[in-house]
């Protein structure tokens, strides 16, 4: 009650006082949206041994309280307010219109908070690790009654308030209460449920009347359209039991790990249904057989939490608890990951911590201050995407972004997160003139805030899911991207060699006959390859925006340029460092990607697209089948440099395994020269069986290799006793495994 304020008066035959709470004031702001502490009127309220229940309800010409079979007519004090004395305790409001409708509900101003003070402290200190379950929409039964509970954090709003549907979108007629100093508001609204829209209407400190989706919410409408869906997520029956048991060891850094990186909305599409993209369960029923088949160990997906616009790939997510609904509701995908799990295939989610973008709805000034980004654009906005930048020093936000990284770990069983544009998070200066950025405390460039962000992300996600990888897109050299937290180190699983990639991919592009002045290029990523443990990327970002797809990038005419995307590969797949392709690559499809259509499919039966194709199967089986190919994918004492000739554009090197476990030679040849009676030096006697060639017929090749193997001769060559003199074909990599007497 305001200081000073008096008790209206009612107009009614009742003619007397109302109770204290009843102000001119409190009413006068209850019709105009603007109360903020609604809980303090509505509802009931006892006055003078007698308990009084009010209620706001625009257009209606009558509403009773009913408590069993009495009813207690309600009178009209103010406007749409209506309020009596009721006896009895549980009671429900029946509530009628002009046009002779009549609706039963429980009064939600009834009900006592859902969340408790514990809840409210873990927020505030930021370290409520299940934020979902306190915040968000969430459909349950609270002291006896079915309904659905909102909450949201919006510490400098004046009023918030939960629309729908269900209230024909009016922000003044569920108010929502705020909970101490935690900056939540909620409200549990009775007959609210699963699959109901709804946003939050939120009146900001600057005065600003905005409706948002809602940051913690599960589900979307599909868009354009902007509201956020009740779901209820509880109760989903998961049967991977087995994969669960055994993933840690299918993504440790001695597991053959290969990824297949998609972009679900155009790996394929329904032509006969106006061109849409496959559904989560039709992607279960299509791509993880594709996936299985083809060897590779993981499915990478572009991001699938909800973003508004399709150009985006996902990249500008607004609902980062929704998996977007393009292209199903949030079980179907799970359906996915469960059906991806029992082919024995681990499920990676690309995750965008690094920025937001600045659509109404979203998080962008969300009570009406510069809550989760920075108010200087100088911290708080990406001038290369025109998003937003979060406030990693905030507890709140900081706390909402690792709590979302649990999320798909704890709700989805996803295996892990692949981090998009560390590097951007990491420089306050990303990508920044002079003066454009704010140096940190000690006038550096390193942003302390984010790099705390991301070491306690790394920590918490490994901490309570030890069997997960968290894998880091990071383009800079800096230091222990894949080290422990507690050596200082930013504690991702793995880390993105950028390095390797753009030099690699710029060597092959050129002209053979080029090559050998630019031999570096393939052996300078040995130089840092063992400072972290790595993933070599071919992604999508090397197949769009005029960059051409793979088979593009090589030279050459005629079969040339399928000779050299094959010697690549091979070179990749035996390269030490886990692998990762994007969806296409795999049988050079010969445009580059357009996410607004299906792959050239047609094109992948072509005789020597389908050669590139069997080539990746049959990479990623090797791959899987010799541990020396893996086991030491990040330790330097699983790799030795062979016969190597930059004037000859030939390159060698051995893999080790563990004790007992055959060595691997690989001899790469990038030149158009086939060269016979090559003699490399092999590190034990004996039979080398040729494994695998570049050039076999079987991959579209001209099949000239060493059929039956190779023995070696008592001859020393590369720093080795024993040699051996192999058919190394042009434009092609040969692999050799020693055969155990």
């Amino acid at each position: 009650m305001a200081t000073g304020s008096k008790p209206a008066t009612t107009g009614t035959t009742r003619d007397q006082a109302l109770p204290d709470h009843l102000t001119s004031e409190a009413l006068d702001a209850l019709g105009a949206g603007r109360h903020g502490r609604v809980f303090d009127v509505l509802g009931p309220h006892k006055f003078k041994n007698r308990r009084w229940v009010t209620t706001f309800q625009p257009d209606a010409v009558e509403v009773t309280a009913r408590v069993g079979a009495k009813d207690t007519p309600l009178a009209r004090v103010s406007g749409d307010v209506f309020a009596a004395a009721v006896p009895g305790k549980a009671y429900e409001l029946v509530i009628r219109y002009a046009d002779g409708t009549e609706v039963m509900t429980a009064d939600p101003y009834a009900f006592g908070p859902v969340l408790g003070d514990f809840d409210q402290y873990l927020i505030g200190e930021g370290t409520h690790k299940q934020l979902w379950r306190a915040l968000g929409a969430h459909v349950m039964t609270h002291e006896g009654v079915e309904g659905t509970h909102f909450a949201v954090w919006a510490p400098n709003a004046r009023r918030v308030s939960v629309v729908g549907h269900f209230n024909i979108w009016d922000g003044r007629r569920h108010v929502m209460r705020p909970l101490g100093n935690s900056g939540v508001w909620e409200v549990f609204l009775p007959g609210v449920g699963d699959q109901d829209l709804y946003k939050y209407e939120v009146l900001g400190a600057d005065g600003s009347l905005v409706q948002k989706a809602d940051p913690v919410g599960f589900g979307s409408q599909h868009p354009p359209e902007q509201a956020s869906v009740v779901r209820d997520i509880d109760g989903y029956g998961w049967d991977d039991g087995d994969w669960m048991a055994q993933r840690r060891a299918k993504g440790a850094v001695d597991a053959p790990v290969s990824i297949y990186e998609v972009h679900l909305g155009s790996w394929r599409r329904r032509y006969d249904d106006g061109g849409r993209p496959l559904s989560y369960k039709e992607l279960a029923r299509d791509l993880v057989p594709y996936v299985k088949d083809m060897g590779f160990t993981h499915i990478e997906l572009l991001p699938i939490s909800e973003f508004p616009f399709d150009g985006s790939w996902g990249y500008q997510p607004v609902g980062l608890y929704a998996p977007t609904i393009r292209f199903g509701p949030p079980h179907e995908f799970r359906d996915f990951v469960e059906a991806a799990h029992k082919a024995g295939l681990g499920v990676l989610l690309d995750w965008v911590p690094g920025h937001f973008p600045t659509d109404a709805h979203g998080l962008a000034h969300f009570d009406g201050t510069h809550l989760y980004e920075h108010a200087d654009p100088r911290e708080g906005f990406h001038q290369d995407w025109n998003t937003l930048i979060y406030n990693y020093g905030r507890t709140e936000v900081r706390n909402f972004l690792v709590a979302n990284a649990l999320y798909w770990m704890e709700e989805y069983h996803l295996d892990g997160l692949r981090v998009d544009a560390v590097a951007s998070m990491l420089y306050r200066n990303y990508s920044r003139e002079e003066g454009q950025w704010v140096p940190n405390k000690d006038g550096g460039h390193e942003n302390y805030e984010a790099i705390a962000f991301l070491q306690e992300m790394n920590a918490t996600v490994y901490g309570e899911h030890p069997d997960v990888m968290t894998v880091a897109e990071e383009s800079t050299s800096f230091p222990g991207v894949s080290k422990p937290v507690d050596t200082g180190g930013l504690g991702f699983g793995y880390k993105w060699n950028m390095g390797w990639m753009n030099d690699t991919l710029s060597y092959i592009e050129k002209n053979p006959i080029y090559r050998q002045y630019h031999h570096d290029d393939l052996t300078r990523p040995l130089m840092w390859q063992y400072s972290e443990n790595f993933i070599l990327p071919i992604s999508h970002d090397e197949v769009v925006h005029g960059k051409g797809s793979m088979i593009e990038k090589m030279p050459g005419e005629g079969d040339d340029p399928f000779a050299n995307l094959r010697a690549y590969y091979a070179y990749m797949w035996t390269h030490p460092g886990k692998k990762l392709l994007f969806m296409g690559c795999e049988f050079a499809q010969p445009e580059e990607w357009n996410h607004n259509a299906e792959l050239n499919w047609g094109a992948a039966d072509q005789p020597a697209n389908a050669g590139v194709r069997e080539l990746v199967r049959d990479l990623n089986r090797l791959y899987a089948s010799e541990p020396a190919l893996h086991v030491k994918d990040c330790d330097p004492s699983g790799f030795a440099w062979l016969n190597g000739d930059a004037g000859q554009s030939t390159l060698g090197y051995v893999r080790y395994g563990h004790d007992g476990d055959a060595p691997v030679v690989v001899m790469c040849n990038f030149t158009p020269v086939l060269r016979e009676g090559f003699a490399i030096g092999v590190p034990q006697p004996g039979q080398w069986d040729e494994v695998l060639n570049s050039d076999s017929a079987n991959y579209g090749g001209g099949n000239r290799g060493n059929l039956g193997g190779v023995r070696s001769r008592p001859e020393p060559r590369d720093g080795h006793d024993h040699s051996v003199e192999i058919v190394l074909p042009p434009l092609s990599v040969v692999v050799l495994r020693h055969a155990k007497q």
